[in-house]
């Protein structure tokens, strides 16, 4: 398998300043794993990371980044690139985003509810613009997953079939944080549906889990999205990376 097919992607989420994992997306069920955003960047940038997912969780709550500091300081720290979601509500927020050195922007509830703002920030902003789909169940969920919607994730994703999106972030947030494994059939269901590279998130575990969603890399299946796992150890990331390259 050709590394660049599938990339393993881990994630830092901010909140206060700090790098934190929610388990199902509660802000009271917050780890704090860092207090140096940057520094926990670099280090999963040297163990060969080929790109960083941030989430700004105080921005995304808030409606609004809140996070600034910590993402420039992580962008200016990396060779890499950066992608980020959390309060990017107006094209004006995704450009002052961008130009904090973040390469791709990932716009999530606002994508259901304002989608004209999804098509409109692809046109202006060519490359740099995913979808963040959260799902429980196959349904669309909004707000911090606290409202689960009648919209079916397969649906909102063909929605933006020719809109030009980069990539679709699919996170069961039922496994998200909890280390029980990622939804693989329904991910799959999505990635089958359209043809927007698809990234897992939510629920990897293992070493196995992480093999288990690359041999679907020729399914649409691009990469996966790690937090909980490579900072308790039960992922050892470097290793991981190793043997996506076999």
């Amino acid at each position: 398998m050709e590394s660049m097919t599938f990339e393993l992607i881990p994630a830092i989420d901010l909140k206060g300043g700090h790098c934190v994992r929610l388990k199902q997306g509660r802000m009271e069920d917050a780890t704090v794993y860092g207090d140096d955003p940057a520094a926990m960047a670099k280090h999963w940038q040297s163990l060969g990371a080929t790109r960083l997912h941030v989430v700004d969780l105080d921005g995304a709550f808030a409606g609004k980044p809140e996070n600034r500091q910590a993402i420039q300081g992580i962008c200016e720290a990396l060779d890499i690139p950066v992608q980020l979601g959390g309060g990017l509500r107006d094209l004006a927020t995704i450009e002052q985003t961008l130009s904090l050195g973040v390469q791709r922007v990932i716009l999530g509830s606002i994508a259901v509810s304002k989608p004209e703002l999804v098509t409109d920030a692809c046109r202006e902003f060519q490359g740099q613009v995913c979808v963040g789909i959260d799902a429980k169940e196959g349904l669309v969920a909004v707000h911090g997953w606290d409202d689960v919607t009648g919209v079916a994730a397969t649906e909102l994703a063909k929605s933006f079939e020719n809109a030009g999106v980069s990539a679709i972030i699919y996170t069961d947030i039922a496994r998200d944080g909890m280390l029980t494994g990622p939804n693989i059939e329904e991910t799959l269901k999505l990635a089958k549906s359209v043809s927007i590279p698809v990234i897992v998130s939510g629920g990897i575990a293992s070493m196995e889990n992480v093999l288990a969603c690359a041999v679907h890399a020729e399914n649409g299946i691009c990469g996966a999205i790690t937090g909980r796992a490579i900072y308790e150890g039960t992922l050892d990331f470097a290793a991981a990376i190793k043997a996506l390259k076999c």
